[in-house]
This record gives structure tokens, sequence and C-alpha cells, in this order.
């Protein structure tokens, strides 16, 4: 791996751990009202994330096109207030580990969809790496009781994970990651403003209590803002596709995470998936073809058969 692709890699996989963590935070936030969470986790995130957005942020916010408006709008919707809202809904009548095993899906989908989307075939090592990626989530978190509305919302849940990344795409390059972030933010507050009323009727936005103040801070300083930042920070970088192969290191998180509340364990299954979940990145980023390639390079060059090529992919100047 170059330099660029290496920091995209661990910009992905520090996203998805932090979003695999703040399951820890959801769990003190069940009694909060659902859409006046998110309005308040996505609002107080646009405010921080504003004062980075970079210089030029309003005229690449006048550039944006209808069409481009309309994609950002439907990103919040699927990808970020629906799929949290998709979720919960699943978890009424599913134990978690069933929408979680869906989600883990993405990176398949999503390996098979961007190809499909650019006029290309999947690349082969990346829809290789997903699937490993797959079978690792569903063996880190299991299967669990659930019927069909179960099914259902879980299937919405994985639309809106593949809608999180397929959806910026095209709006990524003329905004940039930071831009992007607090943009998104901004528009998925007003929407849960909007369904707030509908979802929790006149009690959707009370004030949070001490823990569930920490919670909110910890989603939108933390999980939000850095987290949104580096995924689309490492997606410019090494592309949606080997990105949201990164997306099965959620479940592991939240795996390893679980035992320090109480609220899980963490055991040989977990130890498995989780092996499972490393040899799939690492198959799906190149990071094995790449090691190999290298190493048969030094060995050509050594004979003086040949010499060693450049590895690195030219990635071009976009705004951060």
């Amino acid at each position: 791996m170059n330099a660029t692709t290496t920091r995209g890699a661990l910009l992905a996989a520090l996203a998805c751990v932090l979003v695999g963590g703040s399951f820890t935070a959801n769990s003190v936030l069940g009694d909060y009202p659902y859409a006046g969470g998110q309005f308040l986790r996505y609002g107080l995130a646009c405010l921080l994330l504003l004062p980075a957005a970079g210089t030029g942020a309003a005229d690449r916010l006048r550039a944006l096109t209808p069409r481009q408006w309309g994609r950002l709008a439907l990103l919040a919707a699927v990808g970020m207030v629906g799929f949290n809202l998709a979720v919960l809904a699943a978890e009424r009548t599913a134990e978690p580990a069933v929408p979680g095993v869906f989600v883990g899906c993405a990176p398949v989908v999503v390996a098979v969809l961007v190809p499909l989307l650019d006029g290309r075939g999947p690349q082969r090592t990346v829809l290789y790496g997903a699937l490993l990626v797959a079978v690792g989530a569903f063996t880190v978190q299991g299967w669990g009781r659930t019927d069909s509305a179960g099914i259902a919302f879980s299937v919405c849940a994985l639309a809106g994970e593949v809608g999180f990344a397929v959806l910026a795409v095209p709006v990524l390059r003329p905004l940039g990651p930071r831009l992007l972030s607090a943009v998104v933010c901004a528009v998925a507050a007003l929407e849960s403003a909007a369904i707030g009323p509908l979802v929790d009727g006149g009690g959707w936005l009370r004030r949070p209590d001490g823990v569930e103040t920490a919670a909110l801070l910890w989603q939108a300083a933390v999980v939000t803002v850095v987290g949104f930042v580096c995924w689309y920070m490492g997606m410019q970088r090494i592309g949606a596709e080997r990105a949201t192969l990164f997306s099965g290191l959620i479940p592991v998180a939240a795996a390893c995470t679980a035992p320090l509340v109480g609220t899980g364990s963490y055991g040989l299954p977990q130890a498995a998936g989780s092996a499972l979940v490393g040899a799939g990145v690492a198959l799906g980023s190149g990071v094995l073809g790449r090691a190999g390639g290298e190493r048969r390079s030094r060995e050509r060059a050594f004979r003086g058969n040949g010499r060693p090529e450049s590895q690195g992919v030219r990635v071009p100047e976009r705004p951060e």
C-alpha cells in the first residue's frame, strides 16, 4: 500500500470502530425520544463541523445543483435518520443481532452496486473480501429471534448503510469530507425535527438527564464529527467499495466494548468472526495481493531480472 491508500484504510477503520463503540451509548438512550435525540445529535455535530468546513464553503454550496441537493437530502434521510429508525424498529420484534447481520452484508452490496453504477464489473478480490467480512460479521453476532417485521426493517437498515456510502460518492468531490459531513448533519437535523411530532408526538424533544446528555455529546462530538469526517476522508482515498469493507469492524468493536458495560461477552465465536473480518478486509483492500507482488518484485530485483514497480495510485486533489 502507498501512503494515500494506507491513510485511507486507517481513517475508514477508525470511523467504523467509533460507530461500533457507539452502541454502548445507544443503550442508555432507549427512553429518550428518537427524533429528538437525532435532532440534538446532528444539530450539535453540524455546529461543531462548520468552523472546519474550510475556505470557500459558501461558494461550494452555491455551486451545487438542485439534483445534488436532492441527493444530500436523500443521503441524510436514508443513510442517517432512516438507518437509525430502521434499526430501532427492527429491534422491537427482533434481537439486535438480526439487523446487525443484515448491515454486515453492506460490503457485498456495495462491492457489486458501485461498479455497476460506474458501468464496470465488480472486482473479484473486493467481492471475495466483502463475502468474508459478511461471514465474519455474522459469526461475531450470531442470529437471534425475529419475525417478518424484524426482517423487513433489517433490510431497510441494510439499505440505509449502503446509501450512506453510495449516495455520497457524487457529492464528495465538490464538497470534500468536512463540508459534506456538516451539510448532511444539518439536513438530518431538519428532517428529524420534521418527523419528530409524527413519531413521538408533542414530547419529541425534552431536556436530557445527565447520562443521556453524556451519551448525546459522545455521539455528536466523537461518533458523528470525528467518525463522519474520517469515513468520508477514507472513502475519498480508497473508494466506496474498499471503504465499506471496514464496516465489518462495527460489530467487532461492539462485541469488544460490550463486556465493559456488562451487556455482552467476548468469546470464541467473536474471536473467530473478528479474524474473518480482518482477513476479508486485508483481501478486499489489496493488502495481501500487494504484499505478494512487492515480495516477488524484490526477488526479481535481487536476481537482476527486473526491478520493483511503484504501487502508487494517483489521486486527484480534492477539497478536504
